[in-house]
Formats: C-alpha cells, structure tokens, sequence
C-alpha cells in the first residue's frame, strides 16, 4: 500500500470509531477540547496547528533578521516541540501531540506537501538552463557525481555502525549518496532572492546547475523509494517502468490536451486560470500523486511532474502559484516539517561516536559540494570569490533535503537516530549558505552592480554638461516616474500632462523623433528650445520603472525570473505607454522585482544609469475617501476635489482618526527615497479633479518661495510647468520676522511626547539638513535673490511668454505658514474651475531658524495630531497644508544632495 493511500487508511479508522461515538455537547458538558477524541479530532488538531504557526513564526521573525531562510525556523520549532526539548516536559507530547493524532495531521502534512511539489515544477523553467550552459552543466555534474560518490563511501561506516542489518546495504548507500549529493533547489531560490543575486552572472549559473542537480535528484530518490518498496527484482522493474511511462504519459499528451483547453477556455490568453482550469490542475496534481503512490513510488513525485507541465507563457504558472502558494507555505508547509521535527530526537546523540559521525557527514556533505562546484566554476573563468559563493550556494541542502530524510524514515532506511543525525546537518549546512556567500561575494564586488555604476557615473557627468549649457533656467526634458500600483497612474498622468508644452509639430502623431520633422529648422530660443505660437517648447520623455516587491513567495520568484517578459504585458506599463503614445511623449519601460527594501537604492541606480534628471513618485488612491476632508471656507485651500486618500491622512489627520498602518510604511518608503537619490526627486500626492472641470484644462500652480535648494528648484519647476499656456501660477516669498507670540526653535526634531502615531527610522535625514558655515548660507542667500530677481523681471527672460502667466509678490510675516495658508486660501479661491496645485520644496536646507514650533500651533488649531514624523517627510511647508486638510494637490521638491 502507498503512503497516501495506507495515510488516509488510518483516518478513514479514526471516523469509523466516531460512528460509534456518543453526541457530545462540548464544552457545556465538560468536555476538554485539548483532550483527544477519536470520534471529534478537529479540536485538537486546531490546537496543534496553533502551536506550530505560533512557533514557526515567532522563529522566523527572529531569523529573518540574520536573513535565515523560513524552512529554518519550520524544522527548529518541530524539534522544540518534539522529543528533544518540550517533550521533556511531563505530559506535554501526551497532552498535545498524543501517538493517536498523529494520522490525520501526517495526512494534512502529506497533503500540503504533495501541493508544495506541484508549485516547486511550477518553478523549474528549463529556460535558465540555456544561460551560460556550459558552466552551468559541469557545476551541475561536478556537483552530483563527486557527492554521490563520497556519500555511498560515507554510508559503509555508517551502516555498520547504526543501521539494522536486516536494511538492504546496497539501498541504504544509495539513500545516502543521494542525501548527500541532492541540492534544495527551492531554499537556493529564496537565497539568491534574499542576496539580490537572481540578476547576477553568479545566479544564474547556480539556478541553472541546481535544476539540473534537483531533477537527477528527484529520480535518483524515486529509484531507491521503487527499490526499497518492491519486493522482487521483477517487481522494481515493473514499478521503474511504470513511471517512466506515466512520465511520459505526462510531458506529451497531457501536456499538449492541457495547454489546449487552457486556450480554449481563454485562460492561457488572459494569464489568469479560471475555475475550470483551477479545477483541472488539482485533480491533475492528486491523480499524479495517488498514481505514483499506488504504484510503489511516493505521491510527492507525482506532484513534482504535474508542475512540470504546466505553461508559463503570458504568466500563466505565476497565477496559479498565487492562488495556491499563501495556504501551502503558511499552512501545509510548516505542518509536514514540524512533523519532521516530532520525529527527530537530538536526545539520541548521547555519545562521542554519535556526534563524530554526524561531524562528519556536516563537513564530507559541504566540502563534497564546494570543492567540485568551485573548482569547476574556477576552470570555467569565475573569479575565485565567484567560485566561493558558486560552492557555498551549492552545498545548501534545505527543503529537499528534509523530504529526503523523511521518504526514508517512513520507507524504514533510517531509524530514528540516523534520521535526527542527518537533519542537522541539513540544518547546519543550510544555516551556513548565507553568511558563506556573503563572506566570499559580498556586493561591492558584483559585476552587474560595478555596470550599473559605471553607467550611473556617465549619466551624471552628461547631466552637469547639461546643466553647464543652460546655466540658471536649467529645465528637465527626461523623468523618471516610479509605479507599484495601479492606483498611482491617475497621479503622474495628471502631472505629466502638466509638463507637455506645446509639439513643435503636433501633426506629426506617428513619431517623436527629429527624422520626422524634416530639414525644415525651427527658430529657438536663447536656451536652445525651439517656438512654437512663439513659446518655448520642451521634448519631454519619461521613463517609467514599474517595480514588484519580492518576497520569499514562489509566485515572487517568478515573477523575478520572468521579469523581461512581464515588462511587455504588464497592464500598469501597457497603460502608461498608450497614454505617452496619445499625447506625444517618448515613453520608455522598465520593470524590476526587488525587494521592499531596496527599492529606493534600486530606483538610484536606474535613474543615475539612464541619465534621468528627476524622479517622480507619483501617490494617488481611489480605495477610501478622506472622512471629513472638508473644512470651512475660511480655511480651505482651493477648490473641493473629488477626495481620495493618500498615506498622510491616517497619520496627519484629525486626532480622532483611526490608526492606518500602512501610511507609516509609506511615509517611511518617501523618506528613504528622498535620502537615498541622487538627483531630483518629486513627491506628487494627487487629491483628484474638481467636481467641475475646466474643458480648456487650465491649471493654477501656488507656490510659497522661503528661499534654499529645493525652493530654487521648485521656483524653476514652475516656471517649466508654466511653459504650457494654459497653466498660470501665483509665486509668493515669505520672509519671517522674529515675534514674541513664538518660542524660538532650532531644530524640526524637537517633537513631543504625546505625538501618537510617531514612527521612529533609523538613518534617513530629516527634511532640514546640515546648514553650513555662514559662507555657505550667504551664497544660497545670494543665490535666491538671483533666481528671484532674474523670474520676477520678465523682460529680461527668454521664458518672458511663462513668466507673464506668472504673479510675483513679497510677504513679510511673523507667522509664516499661517500667511502661506491664507494666500493660498485667496488665490486658489478664485479658480473655481482648475485643478489647484501647491508646490513646495521640501527642506530649507542653508536658512537660518524653522518653522517647527509654529507648525506644532498649527496641528493644535485644526485638531490634527502632532505628528512629526509627517513633518520630516514633507517638509514645514507641505506638512501645514495637510494640517490644514488643504483640497488640493501637493508637489513637494527636494533639490539633487
């Protein structure tokens, strides 16, 4: 009988018992959920599954931290709750792990295992084999055959010294050289994932060796299951092949029928599975698992080859995996390895011999692997730290290696000692792949990293010739937008369109390169932009990086491997080119899966690499409208737009507001980005469009001018923004003057106690930096009253077109933002049709005093929470129009650092 089938024999006796079983009535009778009863179960499986989540993810968020992967922390909590630690206590493994439960949570693990299989096929793509194939098949093969060969020598010894004679010594050498020789492809993939090598040369080689290394595995372990279960030469033969035939059976007419009816019902077209595919693929999977169960070879196999055949294209397989993946790994998955954990007793160590043989089989299991993998990637041209971190990445062993060991316990080639012996050193050779990896290719020494730099330092040297040319009015003609979700398009649609000036040639709809404007040439500017209707015109282009989040999921590391196929049928970036294609705008794409993390060092390199002179981080939400966003007329900033929310109302909202946790996370993302770029950034928080729309678009742009880098940008940011005819703006600077009604305050970080949703980061500057030496505040000092004087006197510009759609005027005040909010109240008041915008710089980085102490009066006026933590995200400025709930949209500058 199979595993499988002999499992679900043994549940099938414990609900026959309950036939017989009186009705209870539970609890109100006495009855103890924690107490096992064969006739009700469920109770104290639910207890058992509590306990081992619990466990398991109480150890994984300790781990995480030394970037240990989760199956760590899976197999440690099942040793503690097993023999080897909590089944010490008196009474524990009777109370909550009786020998009678035991059944229906093996089946439950089984089960969940079966379906982990099926997703690990669903990760195999035979296409990674094709990159640097020659490398990848020698490590491959230098990586199975020298430990194949020292791990069948290692059994011999330990055979004779802790296996039962009656086991077949021939199937016990070849269990242990396949123990020793298998690679954890699917733990290999959440390391490179986590060590950000899945893109480097380094990774790729290693995911190419460890497919073919996995798949010679697996059939290397069905061989000796198929052995050890039949009883005759004869029977082997037959189960041997058998499954040679079903596999076959599988890779070609159930292959070929299945991609039919996913394009008959439309599914592979879409990339989405519908419920008739869904059901299809799991009564694929467990016929493949029962079939291989029945016929003598364990029902994970028959798993594995149902993924196998399942199509990736149009991201098919990465649907699938996300329908599947969450109740496999969060559920199933630590089941069936906590299960191994029950079964492991380190207890039985009890001696020197003991512990020498399982030293041994640690270091013959990792030097078998480093030595032939990185003397084979040395020989192939890999420096030798490449080679190091080749070797480490191979001689990681993982979730394979635990199925491994537990097909032989439960296939009677192990005992319990053994069993115990080898899981440790399935979880010391894991333990050590990262920091291994880490010591010998560490980042600084990346080949893909060292190009982008590279690239990164070109870019920045053509971007300050640039600046060279055009001197002060320097303005931008490439952005960089950076989009995560669906929801932020409607945000940089509006601000893009913004940017486009009048088309030099608006007839020309087909191109946008100069080839199609003819040998005809244009008269243009002093700044070298050509007239169109006798305004400056700008070529814009816009470079938009859509970003995934990777994570330890399968679905994740998919996505990351497929990354240049999803880039063409991405439906964010599909959108987005369309919209650049309507409106004559050069559109390029990019996408990248990465972690949370490192999204804002990833977006650094891929602007600095492209040459982009300023990033856009475009926020809108259309999920939730702002709880009464509407304030009186007194105090409002513009227009009633039609409210959304954004990541500041929950933080900087009223203080009777209710917590929302993901505006800290969000806010926390903005701050780092601001830190971590190196050229311009942009935040623009888009409040939507008014409840009537202007039909000729005409736009009003607010800006209070306090002087330092990101207000000088901003200024000239506006001034662009204006080139468009239809937008106008109103720029007004303030100066403050001392008064008592206001204690002096020297720095934004001074915040108070009571702030309730203050969110503490560890190293991302605050938007007031460093102010220098008084030389320096007195050239930023000069350096306003120049751009200032140079906008506000429109004759003596070669932009005098902008600037006349353009009020200058001079505020001296005590109470700075208080006058910012009443101008802006005033001016925007009167554009009753127009989308209101405000745009700020973020710091005021060089100028003497701040504005925290008034901002913190502020909060108190209009009820919000005193939140410093929005304050050191948006700046003084920005942060009093939320105080205020201002009804418009914010652009908040932060100057190149």
């Amino acid at each position: 009988m199979g595993v499988l089938s002999r499992e679900f024999a043994e549940v099938a006796h414990v609900f026959q018992r309950r036939i017989t079983a009186p009705q209870q009535a539970g609890i109100f009778v006495g009855a103890n959920p924690s107490t096992y009863n064969s006739g009700d179960p469920f109770p104290l499986w639910v207890i058992q599954v509590v306990m081992i989540m619990a466990m398991t993810q109480i150890l994984s968020l300790i781990l995480s931290r030394i970037r240990q992967p989760r199956v760590i922390s899976e197999v440690i909590g099942g040793i503690i709750l097993g023999p080897s630690i909590m089944g010490r206590i008196p009474g524990f493994t009777n109370a909550i792990f009786p020998m009678l439960s035991l059944p229906l949570l093996n089946l439950t693990s089984t089960i969940g295992l079966v379906l982990f299989l099926f997703l690990i096929g669903l990760e195999i793509d035979f296409r990674v084999i094709k990159r640097n194939a020659r490398a990848s098949m020698l490590i491959s093969a230098f990586g199975l055959i020298i430990p194949l060969g020292l791990g069948a020598a290692l059994g011999i010894p330990i055979y004779h010294q802790f296996v039962d004679p009656s086991i077949n010594f021939g199937l016990f050498l070849l269990f242990t050289a396949v123990a020793i020789g298998i690679t954890a492809f699917p733990v290999l993939c959440r390391i490179l994932t986590e060590l950000k090598l899945l893109d480097d040369t380094v990774g790729v080689v290693v995911l190419a060796a460890g497919v073919g290394n996995d798949i010679i595995g697996w059939v290397l372990l069905a061989l000796t299951v198929a052995l050890v279960n039949a009883s005759t030469g004869l029977v082997a033969l037959w189960v041997l092949l058998t499954g040679v035939g079903y596999t076959l059976f599988l890779m070609f007419p159930v292959r070929m029928g299945f991609r039919w009816l996913a394009r008959r019902t439309g599914s592979l077209e879409n990339g989405t599975p519908s419920a008739l595919m869904m059901t299809v693929t799991l009564l694929l999977v467990f016929f493949s698992a029962f079939f291989t169960d029945i016929i003598g070879i364990h029902p994970i196999f028959g798993g594995f080859l149902a993924g196998l055949i399942i199509p990736h294209e149009n991201g098919f397989a990465i649907s699938v995996v996300e329908k599947l993946e969450d109740p496999v790994t969060l559920l199933f998955l630590p089941l069936y390895f906590a299960f191994s954990g029950l079964k492991t007793n380190l207890g039985l160590l009890d001696n020197g011999v003991t512990w020498g043989y399982t030293i041994l089989i640690c270091v013959i299991a990792f030097f078998s692997k480093f030595l032939g993998c990185a003397g084979v990637a040395k020989y192939c041209g890999f420096s030798w730290r490449e080679s190091g971190a080749i070797g480490s990445l191979m001689s990681c062993k993982g979730l394979v290696e635990l199925i491994v060991l537990n097909v032989g316990l439960s296939a009677g080639i192990l005992d319990t000692r053994t069993f115990s012996m080898f899981v440790l050193h399935a979880l010391v050779l894991t333990f050590v792949t990262t920091p291994l990896t880490l010591l010998f290719y560490p980042s600084k020494y990346r080949t893909h990293a060292s190009a982008l730099r590279d690239n990164a330092s070109r870019a920045s040297v053509d971007g300050q010739g640039v600046q060279a040319e055009r001197g002060q009015e320097t303005f931008k003609t490439k952005f960089a937008v950076v989009l995560d979700r669906v929801e932020q398009l409607p945000a940089v649609m509006t601000l893009t369109q913004l940017l486009q000036s009048p088309s030099p040639k608006p007839t020309a709809l087909s191109s946008v390169s100069k080839s199609s404007i003819g040998d005809e040439k244009e008269p243009t500017s002093p700044l070298g932009l050509p007239y169109v209707n006798g305004e400056p015109s700008l070529r814009i282009s816009v470079d938009a990086l859509r970003l995934i989040e990777l994570t330890d999921r399968t679905s994740a590391v998919l996505k990351s491997q497929s990354a240049d196929a999803l880039v063409k049928i991405d439906p964010i970036l599909s959108v987005f080119r369309t919209f650049g294609y309507l409106n004559r705008m050069m559109v390029t794409t990019a996408l990248a899966v990465v972690g949370y993390d490192e999204f804002p060092s990833y977006v650094d390199n891929h602007t600095r690499a492209t040459g982009s002179e300023m990033v856009i981080m475009p926020w809108s939400s259309n999920l939730a409208s702002i709880e009464n966003n509407t304030v009186e007329a007194s105090n409002a900033v513009g227009s009633s737009p039609i409210a959304v929310a954004t990541p500041f109302d929950g933080l900087f909202g009223p203080k009777n507001t209710a917590h929302n946790p993901v505006s800290a996370v969000q806010t926390q993302y903005f701050r780092k980005m601001f830190a971590e770029c190196r050229i311009d950034v942009a935040l623009f928080i888009d409040r939507g469009l008014p409840h009537s729309v202007d039909v000729q678009g005409r736009q009003h742009v607010f800006l209070p001018f306090f002087g330092g880098p990101d207000d000088r940008l901003a200024l000239s940011f506006v001034v662009q923004l204006c080139l468009n005819p239809s937008t106008s703006a109103t720029v007004v600077r303030f100066t403050k003057v001392d008064s008592n009604e206001l204690t002096p305050v020297n720095s934004i970080q001074d915040t108070r106690k009571e702030d309730i949703y203050q969110v503490h980061a560890v190293n991302v500057q605050d938007t007031v930096y460093a102010q220098g030496d008084t030389q320096t505040r007195l050239a930023s000092d000069t350096a306003d009253n120049v751009l200032w004087d140079q906008y506000s006197s429109s004759s003596a510009s070669a932009v005098a077109g902008a600037l006349r759609r353009m009020k200058f005027t001079h505020e001296i005040s005590a109470r700075p933002l208080h006058s910012v909010l009443e101008c802006a109240a005033k001016t925007l008041a009167n554009q009753a049709q127009s989308r209101p915008l405000v745009v700020v710089g973020r710091s005021r980085r060089f100028a003497v005093g701040s504005h925290a102490a008034e901002l913190r009066e502020l909060l108190t006026e209009h009820g919000a929470s005193a939140n410093s933590e929005v304050a050191k995200t948006l700046g003084d400025t920005g942060a009093s129009f939320f105080a205020a709930n201002a009804n418009a949209s914010l652009l908040i500058l932060q100057a190149a650092i």
